[in-house]
């Protein structure tokens, strides 16, 4: 009987057909490093416990989101336009910090226990977060007649020490989840690659399974039952996020780190300057290679040479003096042309993940300027008071609708006319969604332009009150924001996990949400800017305290002029982008 040590070779050199049968053709493993079999292991039999997850920690994530902007204006009694960059400023945080998980998982602790650390991190942010809002001493006091005191250093410390934890924690969640979920589905089998598209629907209807009870149960509790409570049932949840993903141990497939794919790509530049002088050869086979068929790359396949960016090329160029020196191993003066190809790969993504930022920032004004439009409106359902951000529910709901429908309607409609696995590309997905995304900033004009006239009707215009314009007018930008979210975010996923390098899956995971963090930043800056050019000489600008007496439907305008433009420059760079070929 062979030895356990035995049993990887025999899968390498073929001996064993049984096995190659029966084990995955990734290089995925269990949690001691050993092969698995595809029968016991991954598949829709360990995503339940993934989707757990993340159903769970994006309602810890939301509970505390979604009513953000609420919770600064009435409790630490913000200005409307500061409370709006604290939101996206925090919220563009979340999206930054997964930089840093990326980096640690593919580098050297690998995702799960990425995620296993990280979520701890979460936990405590989110505790903190609780005390913040429970503890006498950290409330600021209430408001007498309009006489807001404002809170103290100490009162602000602690509430952004737990919120600002969140987002350090949550780095380490979400570039991880979604690909340690892809990870479950073999790349070199047909039938998985296929479940796989679907893992990527579902994984995002988790996530807004989680937002929907965010934005309807706690955002109710926390506007009625207090925010001690509100923000105390997220933790809660967290905490059973945490629960179901170790519980899900034994059935998970595992990627192994493949080092630092910050330090690989800096030796393909360090090793190109070296041979700058040097001629690419013609035929791309002179280039070095690992000799056998595993990548020199821990955890990666080897790519195919492409002729794009031959510059990069000279990193993998034997000079006279390598094969002098007959020393193949440093890096530093030598690349494979594995390591090259992951180099261009990312420099060919670029264009297309940058026309992902204004998106981003479109998307953000769910969580801020719909919110606060939606405060100025009649929120009254009989004796029943809406708090505004619940209209997101309406957000939340479009994706429960269209994620199931584009899985089951359009992807199989869409194959019969493309020949494609998956109905769309991600290209084409991602496409779709910049242009729904358009249609939903018009919504949200149109609808403004009708409350202020409305207002001025009424002789409403310098009164901080409500209009009476029915909130549930907002529900088409909301819907339309749902829509542009299940064709451009998880075509994002798609696109970013597949089109990766396979030891670069977490860092590019990364560099997607990150787009997300820049929209954020890119939002508090258009209202920045926004806010200085149309306040000048006296005037109350376009987003005053008093919405009533401001012109939010041109910021609503200027958006959606900024998603035309990004829409072009989409099509064009996404006709350019060639598709990565792994050998």
């Amino acid at each position: 009987m062979g030895t356990q040590q035995d049993y990887p070779l025999l899968l390498d050199d073929g001996l064993s057909q049984v096995n190659n049968d029966q084990c995955t053709g990734d290089g995925s493993t269990d949690l001691h490093g050993n092969p698995v079999l595809k029968s016991k292991t991954g598949k829709w039999k360990a995503c339940p416990f993934i989707l757990g997850t993340e159903c769970c920690e994006r309602l810890a994530y939301y509970g505390i989101a979604t009513n953000l902007v609420s919770y600064l204006t009435t409790k630490l009694h913000e200005g409307n336009a500061y409370a709006a960059r604290n939101v996206t400023t925090w919220s563009g945080t979340c999206y930054l910090t997964p930089l840093i998980g990326a980096v640690l998982a593919d580098a050297y602790w690998g995702r799960y226990w990425t995620i296993a650390v990280f979520s701890t991190i979460y936990f405590i942010g989110m505790c903190t977060l609780t005390l913040s809002a429970s503890v006498p001493a950290f409330i600021p006091a209430e408001c007498v007649d309009s006489v807001c005191p404002s809170a103290t250093p100490a009162q602000y410390g602690v509430f952004f020490l737990g919120l600002y934890l969140i987002a350090l924690g949550t780095g380490g969640i979400k570039p991880c989840v979604s690909s340690f979920g892809a990870d479950q589905f073999d790349d070199t089998d047909s039938n998985e690659r296929v479940k796989k598209g679907s893992f990527f629907n579902w994984f995002y209807f988790s996530i807004n399974i989680g937002a929907f009870v965010s934005s309807t149960v706690i955002v109710w509790m926390q506007e009625n039952a207090g925010w001690g409570l509100g923000f105390g049932i997220p933790a809660i949840f967290m905490g059973i996020a945490i629960a179901s993903f170790f519980s899900g141990t034994p059935l998970y497939r595992f990627q192994k780190p493949g080092g630092s794919p910050l330090t690989r790509m800096c030796q393909v530049g360090v090793a190109s300057f070296r041979k700058w002088t040097l001629d690419v050869p013609l035929d791309s086979s002179l280039l070095y290679e690992t000799p056998d068929k595993h990548s020199a790359i821990e955890g990666s396949r080897k790519l195919e040479h492409t002729e794009e960016l031959t510059c990069l090329d000279k990193a993998a160029i034997v000079s006279e003096a390598d094969r002098e020196d007959g020393d193949f191993s440093n890096p530093w003066r030598l690349c494979t042309v594995t390591q090259v190809e992951e180099l261009k790969i990312l420099i060919r993504m670029f264009p297309v993940w940058a026309t992902g930022i204004v998106f981003s920032a479109v998307y953000a004004q769910m969580s801020t300027m719909f919110v606060e439009q939606g405060t100025v409106m009649d929120r009254t359902l009989g004796s029943f008071t809406i708090p505004a951000a619940s209209l997101s529910t309406f957000d939340v709901i479009s994706v429960i609708f269209w994620v199931p429908l584009y899985d089951s309607v359009l992807v199989p409609i869409a194959r019969k006319f493309t020949g494609k696995e998956r109905g769309f590309s991600e290209l084409q997905r991602m496409g779709i969604g910049l242009f729904i995304s358009i249609l939903s900033m018009v919504a949200a004009a149109l609808v403004e332009i009708k409350r202020l006239q409305i207002a001025k009707d009424l002789d409403l215009v310098d009164k901080n009150v409500q209009v009476p314009l029915n909130i549930f007018w907002q529900v088409p930008q909301y819907f339309l924001v749902g829509a542009a979210e299940v064709f451009t975010f998880v075509g994002q996923l798609e696109f970013f996990y597949d089109q990766s390098p396979d030891a670069m899956r977490s860092l590019c995971s990364a560099l997607s949400l990150l787009t997300t963090s820049l929209g954020n930043y890119l939002s508090s800056l258009i209202v920045t800017i926004v806010t200085a050019v149309t306040t000048s000489g006296g005037r109350p600008g376009w987003i005053p305290d008093n919405l009533n007496s401001g012109r939010l439907d041109n910021f609503f305008w200027l958006l959606a002029g900024l998603s035309f433009v990004n829409m072009v420059l989409y099509v064009f760079c996404a006709k350019k982008y060639k598709q990565k070929k792994a050998s």
